[in-house]
């Protein structure tokens, strides 16, 4: 007897499929300032942008030293103090512009992150595969502290000059007693 079950080849970025857990929109009210990064610090000067839209007063050196770039269990971690923490949506490596509206139609706080490069599949020797970088995505704006405000740093998202790049992450930023966390 075969099954009329059949694999789905897609998914929402965002699954709500538990009646408990809370759902809209948890940041839609959060006033960030875009902070412009120095030198490969994108992940400390984007946790500390969002930490101080809590109202904290902190700086990317403050996450230095609690994160590691690489891990992103450890940039959760470090947002818990703030009353926040970060749940993983799922996305493969598609493009940003695949991504973007389904994003923006959920009306909240996301980080994003992507390679700068086409992704080889096997590390260089010393472990390194390629450059990626995180920005964050606020409602219909995106935040990128590689850039100055002025020179798309801050803009709508759909207008972003990097959306052909391949995702590596995507988070929700959700609020601490939220059942999903990394």
């Amino acid at each position: 007897m075969s099954s009329p079950w059949k694999p789905n080849a897609t998914a929402p970025l965002w699954y709500y499929d538990n009646k408990d857990e809370p759902s809209g929109s948890f940041f839609k009210d959060v006033n960030l300032k875009h902070v412009k990064q120095v030198g490969p610090s994108c992940v400390a000067t984007t946790l500390s942008m969002v930490a101080n839209a809590t109202g904290a007063k902190t700086t990317p050196d403050d996450f230095k030293v609690v994160t590691n770039s690489q891990a992103p269990h450890t940039w959760s971690q470090a947002l818990k103090p703030y009353g926040l923490q970060l749940a993983y949506c799922n996305n493969d490596v598609r493009r940003l512009e695949y991504f973007i509206d389904e994003l923006v139609a959920y009306d909240d706080l996301f980080f994003l992150c992507f390679y700068s490069e086409d992704p080889p599949s096997d590390p260089s020797p010393s472990g390194k595969l390629c450059t990626a970088h995180i920005i964050t995505l606020h409602r219909n704006t995106i935040y990128d502290t590689a850039k100055w405000p002025s020179s798309g740093g801050v803009c709508e998202a759909q207008e972003y000059s990097r959306l052909e790049r391949q995702t590596k992450r995507i988070f929700r930023v959700v609020p601490l007693s939220h059942p999903r966390c990394i």
